[in-house]
């Protein structure tokens, strides 16, 4: 051997564990040292065997010797076969009920895509995880029954068919919802293509494609649980997070990314279930590697705990016969694209290639026939291996658990791609393949009804459904279900909270300042007070909110375990253990993750939980979309405050962190109502609004409200304005002319809103054009609510035609409009064909740079004397005014009629 050319797998196991390969140059020593260890462990146990290891690796690092870090154990189960505790289930019946549930996944998939081509579906997920995920429904996974204890469960997204089956088996589903699996716009309920709570409310509770963000998520939701425990809000100590994922997925950053929080803060309360079979879309997740392997470093590396469950109890026997080693030997340098091959190829290939490498082998299994040998099978598959290891991930304290499960994707589809490249592909079977699999599972479906692929459920009081409604009962009920009982909350009235309605009192201050005292008495607040969430991602400071540090504490579930260096100030960075805020570090995604579990609160602990999450708002929308979309199917609710909003408002920070699009995205998102406000008073209504939507009268929204960092007094609020404010516009002003030559409507968002009173004044004095000047907090919400009447109106011909509030509220008034804001045009543009004039959009188109605010201003065109320009330019284009007059306006105003398009600077 040693002269032997080396594959690349053997070089890289050589590289990573040279012990492994290592020339033992003084055999009887080695054994003196073995038999030593076996002494301790059998004399003193593995808490002593581990003290000496230790002190031993202590000991050669302190005398020099340079010790290979080892972050993988071998290639076999965790679990010793001897370790293993009694299958306390009947595994005939289980066995039976998965088989019916693996056909009714099946059917359901095959039945659809041949009725309907194209509407997909996947077979072979489930397939593959048939085992993982039916030992847990069998003896794990622990329903609500009347509360709210139960655990919580990220199902993995693309095996949904298997969960429907289940759920049709145990009769929560009718063949008719089966029947329109994919189809959710008929009679009776369609089942969405994947877990969506938004479609399926009672059903599903958290959504877990796109990929990823089951993951990261599942790792928030079991550390809020702890919070919610901490801060004595809940009693979260028997719920248990499981978190079902594909080795494929954790190539999603979100997937790993967050690992090392779950392990920091202890969260023995959460496990997760890999399951590895190897492949992806278009072939082998790592056909060169060792996908077990590589995630297991990973988290060992990470302080998990890690279980992994590689083979089956086939393969015990061979594994204790082995006393060489080989076996294992043979079991590392095998690369995951070769496992695949062994998995479509006969036993006679599995021989001669596998274990024909090594004489020793072949000895080892030459009493076992070909057929057995292609038969046995993968750990994932086997009820044994994976309920030994759900058993200890239960039972381990400290930290988290993972499950590595080794499986075959699409396994049980024979030929029809069972461990091949198109697997993830397969939608349909057919006739010769559909009686392949009933008969390879027993299902009793003649071969005359086969090819019709029938649904099958066994008669209600057959064993097979006695045992499996009893061990769902045993277990507290169904999963995966939703409640849909929403409770409320008394919330405090606008009346409670005047002093945010009477301006700064000549002092200046920024509207996230205003937010930040208001979020300081909403903490306070006898009702609510506890229920409020902060959520920040490193940034308390730059908000001005250290003062809450000390008020309310930074959540740690071990309290505070040193003396913080600013200890001596006022403001110091105080942690405890019931502390309030989320103080997430810099991870946007995972400051999402805690919204979406604090917004969610209601339905998974039957509690109102108000989460406030406050970022910088160019990293939302942006950055974090995708986890924004899935709170909105998520059905959370709360408040995303994006602070240093506009794009001219963060004027030193520059292109990456100048915001000027994020309320243009946030109109993608349905449940998502989106303001921007230039006063604090306009915070606190639109907050304490929400708060009285969401939480007293129970609708299903997230808030954006922008706010900025730019200092300048506050007025009080016009009498009046709390409709407006919400609704999306209020008129702040009029501006009057003497002997005005026309009048215009000046609409303006956000701090740009100072820039529109300006122009006005300009207009007004130098122009004689008198104006009505409108704060407009929502564009968003003006144009919903006019498409919503434009749309009834059009379906209603003949009735009596409904009015929007925009609508309303600009009766009786002429144009044209001029609308100014920190955003991009198309934000205000939305409105226009609402407006009964034309309208002229300024906005922040383009990418941001470091300047003053005045020059950031002038570059994009957004400041008072472009504003003005606008609408003299908009006036004459009208005939109102002369042209003449618009340029030399452009040459008083020292105008540089000629600088670059800032769109395109």
């Amino acid at each position: 051997m040693a002269n032997a050319k080396m594959m690349p797998a053997e070089e890289n196991l050589m590289r990573n564990n040279p012990s492994t390969f290592a020339a033992d140059v003084d055999p009887a020593e080695t054994q003196e040292w073995l038999d030593s260890l076996d002494y301790v462990l059998e004399g003193k146990g593995e808490d002593r065997v581990r003290f000496l290891l230790s002190a031993l690796e202590n000991r050669a690092h302190a005398r020099g010797v340079d010790i290979p870090f080892a972050a993988n154990t071998p290639y076999i189960n965790t679990i010793h076969s001897s370790d293993q505790p009694a299958y306390p289930g009947n595994r005939e019946f289980e066995r039976r009920i998965k088989s019916i549930i693996r056909w009714n996944a099946m059917a359901m998939v095959t039945r659809a895509n041949k009725n309907f081509e194209g509407l997909g579906g996947h077979i072979s997920t489930f397939a593959s995880s048939a085992t993982l995920v039916e030992v847990a429904f069998n003896h794990f996974l622990r329903g609500r029954g009347s509360g709210y204890e139960g655990d919580q469960v990220y199902f993995q997204g693309h095996a949904s068919p298997g969960i429907y089956s289940r759920a049709f088996v145990e009769g929560r589903l009718t063949e008719e919802n089966l029947e329109c699996f994919r189809r959710e716009l008929q009679p009776v309920m369609g089942l969405s293509s994947y877990p969506h709570p938004w479609l399926m409310p009672e059903f599903w509770e958290f959504p877990t494609v796109s990929m990823g963000l089951g993951p990261i998520c599942s790792i928030y939701q079991a550390r809020f649980n702890r919070y919610l425990h901490d801060r004595g809000l809940k009693d979260t100590s028997k719920t248990r997070v499981w978190a079902f994922i594909g080795d494929g997925e954790c190539d999603e950053p979100e997937t790993l990314g967050a690992i090392s929080l779950a392990s920091r803060e202890q969260l023995d309360n959460l496990t997760w279930v890999i399951n590895c079979n190897l492949q992806r879309l278009d072939g082998p997740v790592r056909g060169n590697g060792k996908i077990i392997q590589e995630l297991e470093a990973v988290f060992r590396g990470a302080g998990w705990n890690v279980i992994k469950v590689v083979w089956g109890s086939d393969w015990d026997p061979l594994l204790e016969a082995d006393k060489s080693g080989l076996l294992v030997k043979r079991m590392e340098e095998v690369v995951d694209g070769q496992y695949q091959k062994y998995v479509v190829e006969s036993g006679d290939y599995i021989r001669k290639h596998f274990f024909g490498k090594y004489p020793e082998l072949l000895e080892l299994v030459k009493n076992y026939s070909d057929e057995r040998l292609q038969k046995m099978v993968r750990g994932g598959h086997d009820p044994e291996k994976v309920y030994a290891a759900y058993k200890a991930a239960t039972e381990c304290k400290g930290k988290p658990t993972v499950v590595i499960a080794k499986t075959i994707k699409g396994y049980g589809l024979g030929e029809a791609g069972e461990g091949r490249n198109v697997t993830h592909n397969q939608k349909k079977l057919n006739e010769e393949e559909l009686r392949e699999f009933r008969t390879r599972f027993s299902i009793p479906i003649s071969d005359e009804e086969v090819v019709k692929a029938p649904f099958y459920r066994p008669p209600e009081d057959s064993a097979e459904m006695r045992y499996l409604k009893k061990r769902r009962e045993e277990l507290g009920g169904p999963v995966p279900s939703r409640p849909k009982n929403v409770p409320t909350s008394k919330v405090p009235s606008i009346d409670e909270y005047k002093e945010f309605l009477g301006g700064s009192r000549g002092k200046e201050m920024s509207t996230t300042m205003g937010f930040v005292r208001l979020l300081t008495k909403l903490c306070k607040d006898e009702n609510i007070g506890n229920q409020i969430v902060p959520i920040v991602p490193d940034e308390s400071r730059t908000f001005g909110m250290e003062g809450m540090f000390r008020q309310v504490g930074i959540y740690a579930h071990s309290g505070q375990l040193y003396e913080p260096v600013d200890s001596d100030q006022l403001m110091y960075y105080k942690e405890a253990k019931d502390g309030q805020i989320l103080e997430e570090g810099i991870t946007e995604a995972g400051s999402m993750s805690s919204f979406i579990a604090a917004g969610n609160a209601y339905s998974q602990h039957g509690i109102n939980m108000i989460p406030f999450f406050i970022y910088y708002s160019m990293f939302g929308f942006q950055r974090i979309g995708d986890l924004v979309w899935c709170a909105a199917d998520t059905r959370a609710k709360g408040f995303l405050i994006g602070g240093t909003a506009g794009r001219t408002t963060l004027n030193g920070e520059g292109l990456q962190h100048q915001d000027g699009h994020s309320h243009l995205n946030a109109i993608a998102f349905p449940t998502v109502r989106s303001y921007d406000v230039c006063y604090a008073y306009e915070t606190a209504v639109i907050v304490l609004d929400g708060m009285k939507k969401l939480y007293a009268e129970g609708e299903t929204a997230i808030y954006y409200i922008t706010v900025g960092n730019e200092n300048y007094v506050n007025p009080e609020m016009p009498a009046g304005a709390e409709e407006g404010i919400i609704r999306g516009i209020y008129k702040l002003s009029n501006q009057a002319a003497e002997k005005p030559r026309a009048t215009v409507q000046l609409m303006g968002s956000g701090t740009i809103t100072r820039c529109v009173l300006d122009a006005a004044q300009i207009l007004a004095e130098k122009y004689n054009i008198a104006s009505d000047v409108w704060a407009v907090t929502s564009y968003t919400e003006l144009r919903r609510d006019s498409q919503s009447v434009e749309r009834w109106n059009m379906f209603h011909p003949t009735e009596e035609p409904k009015k929007s509030y925009l609508e309303t509220v600009m009766e009786g008034v002429e144009g044209p409009f001029i609308s100014a804001s920190d955003n991009v045009r198309a934000w205000a543009e939305q409105i226009r064909p609402y407006l009964p004039g034309q309208m002229v959009a300024l906005g922040t188109d383009g990418m941001g740079r470091s300047e003053t605010r005045e020059a950031l201003r002038r570059h994009f065109e957004v400041d008072a004397e472009s504003v003005v320009i606008a609408t003299l330019y908009e006036l004459a284009r009208t005939g109102k005014i002369e042209r003449s007059e618009v340029a030399k306006a452009i040459k008083d105003l020292n105008y540089d009629a000629d600088k670059p398009n800032p769109y395109f600077a």
